[in-house]
């Protein structure tokens, strides 16, 4: 599942937009301000940011602007109770992808999000391409020169979701909530297992490799 991390200083309203996002099948993360935000993507990967502007210590401008001078490029959308046209304007300069002012439907905030993740590659993707290699969601497939290995789930989806993030280093614990659920009742070691089946069935392709970040976890890299 996607995760997407809510940033509003209203509780009651960070907790609805939460659950309503976790309703709509996405994984919610939360944070009352833009430095608590900045400290949950330390150790958890982020899809798309839904972040209010008012906020304490960090409002919604900086903390995009934080994020966008750090290159991230993860979609980010505003939400606050300011609608002049000047408040969007600087919301955009900044880096923010969408808006939309409080009160806030519900509904349209999930359309708007399935949107953004649609835009960005994200969310859909069916098909990833590497090479000569091709990698296909709904068959659960990788495919090189007219041959094709069919892989268990869990394994398909721990290699598209490296390869869809190429040089970007996922730890074991973000690995282990997405793939196997937050829920799961099984440890990290199940990622290092994985990974080693992963790699001694893609042990003669050029394309692409997993690498082991010591002390943090994986990130594959396109080699050719």
């Amino acid at each position: 599942m996607l995760n997407i991390l809510v940033v509003e200083d209203d509780k009651n309203l960070r907790k609805l937009m939460s659950t309503i996002l976790i309703n709509n099948g996405y994984n919610a993360f939360s944070a009352e301000d833009g430095e608590k935000a900045l400290s949950i993507m330390e150790s958890t990967h982020v899809d798309l940011i839904i972040s209010d502007i008012m906020m304490p210590n960090m409002d919604g401008y900086e903390l995009t602007n934080e994020l966008r001078r750090a290159n991230y490029n993860l979609p980010i959308m505003m939400v606050t109770a300011k609608e002049t046209f000047e408040d969007k304007k600087k919301g955009f300069l900044v880096g923010t992808d969408d808006y939309m002012v409080k009160p806030i439907d519900m509904d349209e905030m999930i359309l708007r999000v399935d949107a953004l993740l649609r835009r960005s590659h994200v969310m859909n993707e069916n098909r990833l391409n590497i090479g000569g290699v091709e990698l296909d969601y709904n068959t659960l497939t990788v495919s090189r020169d007219g041959d094709s290995i069919l892989l268990p789930k869990k394994e398909f989806y721990l290699l598209f979701k490296l390869l869809s993030y190429p040089k970007q280093i996922f730890t074991r614990q973000q690995l282990m909530d997405e793939i196997w659920g937050m829920d799961a009742e099984t440890d990290e070691r199940t990622v290092d297992v994985h990974i080693n089946r992963l790699r001694d069935k893609f042990a003669t392709f050029i394309e692409f490799k997993i690498v082991t970040i010591r002390g943090l976890g994986y990130k594959a890299e396109k080699t050719i």
